[in-house]
């Protein structure tokens, strides 16, 4: 009885000391380590504070808050599923069908061959990346709201940012793990004990923080290079949050929304530069590398060496004559001409420069289309849905969709979505999750596949701290 009671008293001990050492970290990543940061500060091209920061006294000052932001927004870049080396753009694309894989990661080959444990590090380090930026936000929030030196429209932008970063992350997580808790707090006595809560409430407080944040950041000129998420980037985010909630109303306007405000980009070759008139929002390269992670990391050079390729069911699902395939794919041939290998071509600069060609984009027009018209679809609008699709597949140099069915429709607006938007932040996936396709198409592909593999499974470790995560997910 005393070794069990030793032992439950240091595992608590190890509980409190790790999330106060969590919480100092994130303090340091908010309010130090900005300092002198130029990759994080020039990630949005704001000065850093010249002078030491502490907690109390960081939001006295536009800059000091700003430079914050500027760490949230670089941290997402670099960490986490957003983007960076262990993004949702490669690893969820080897979860579905889009890419095969060819290197040698652990925790990567679990998710390509289906067989994920609730230890895998990269699942661990998307769920604690994730938190550490919606803490972030829920502190820039706090520390704004009791700020007596910011005035009402610097609160309001600020805010207005916070309340985003902090949907969109949410909104990722529930696309993932299915049941989460939604955070709201930085008090981390509360935080270490949250429990999971229902996917419809999850969703729920996603679309109130963006109907808030939209409020907040209406008509705001927040930026040039669509580097800082503004009105439309919030809008983007709601338009897709109510597709998946089934809202096809509220889809349908959203969408329309966006639409009417921006234009597509003609030429299939200059979509992902980035001066590109089809961006709604991007995350911008630091000091290094000064190209994004999309072209570094799936843009063959060599075989041997590379880690991933476009699979053959990805290739064979493009139309003959579609320029999407010429223009956003390229092959790779070995030096004895024995392999060829096919990449993902969207994103073409891979070498360092002094000053990028791409950025890391998250939201564009193409997908609000496709939004729209699979909303019209759902509302019974078969021409309002046939104008939309036609609109991406013209630019393909498709001719028009001979869709003219609602379930032929939504069959060829899937099949859009995959053609436009493959090995982008992890969309296939999420479509086959959504319309409950998944099943039916990797059962097929996939030696491994299980029904359960509909979500991931809850970190282990985090079930070990806080055991009100649990029910584990099924299957883990």
């Amino acid at each position: 009885m005393k070794y069990i009671n030793y032992t439950k008293d240091k595992r608590n001990l190890w509980i409190t000391v790790s999330f106060i050492r969590t919480r100092i970290l994130l303090q340091l990543s908010l309010y130090l380590i900005l300092i002198g940061s130029s990759s994080c500060t020039d990630f949005v091209e704001v000065d850093p504070p010249r002078n030491i920061l502490i907690s109390e006294t960081v939001f006295n000052d536009p800059a000091t808050v700003e430079s914050a932001l500027a760490n949230v927004y670089f941290q997402m870049r670099e960490q986490g599923m957003i983007s960076g080396n262990f993004g949702l753009t490669t690893l969820m694309g080897i979860y579905s069908d889009e890419l095969d894989y060819y290197g040698f990661d652990q925790n990567s080959s679990e998710l390509y061959h289906h067989n994920v444990t609730a230890s895998n590090s990269t699942l661990l380090g998307w769920w604690s990346n994730a938190f550490s930026l919606i803490y972030a936000a829920n502190d820039i929030i706090d520390g704004v709201e009791n700020s007596d030196v910011l005035n009402l429209g610097e609160k309001e932008h600020y805010n207005g940012q916070a309340l985003f970063i902090r949907a969109y992350i949410h909104s990722l997580l529930a696309s993932l793990y299915g049941d989460i808790p939604y955070i709201t707090t930085t008090n981390y006595l509360e935080n270490n004990s949250v429990s999971r809560e229902p996917l419809s409430v999850v969703y729920d407080n996603i679309i109130l923080d963006l109907s808030d944040a939209v409020t907040l950041l209406e008509n705001a000129n927040t930026n040039d290079e669509n580097v800082l998420p503004d009105e439309w980037g919030i809008k983007a985010l709601l338009a897709r949050i109510y597709l998946y909630t089934e809202n096809w109303e509220m889809a349908e306007a959203l969408s329309t929304e966006v639409i009417d405000t921006h234009n597509l980009e003609p030429d299939l070759n200059d979509v992902f530069l980035k001066e590109s008139v089809e961006t709604i929002w991007q995350l911008k390269p630091g000091d290094s590398p000064r190209n994004t992670h999309e072209a570094n990391q799936l843009i063959i050079q060599f075989i041997p060496g590379q880690q991933y390729a476009l699979t053959s069911e990805l290739l064979d699902a493009f139309e003959s004559g579609d320029l999407r395939l010429s223009n956003w794919t390229s092959s790779t041939t070995s030096t004895d001409g024995a392999i060829t290998l096919h990449f993902a071509h969207k994103y073409k600069a891979t070498l360092t420069e002094m000053e990028p060609k791409e950025y890391s984009i998250v939201f564009r027009l193409a997908e609000q289309y496709l939004i729209r018209a699979e909303a019209k679809a759902k509302l019974g609008n078969i021409v309002g849905a046939q104008q939309d699709l036609n609109t991406i597949r013209n630019r393909a140099g498709l001719p028009n969709t001979l869709a003219n069915t609602t379930n032929d429709m939504l069959d060829a607006i899937l099949q859009e979505r995959r053609v436009e938007l493959f090995t982008e932040q992890g969309h296939r996936w999420f479509d086959l999750k959504r319309t409950n396709k998944a099943e039916t198409v990797l059962s097929l592909v996939k030696p491994n596949w299980k029904s359960t593999d509909v979500l991931l499974p809850i970190p282990e470790t985090e079930i070990e701290i806080n055991p009100n995560l649990l029910p584990q997910n099924s299957g883990y």
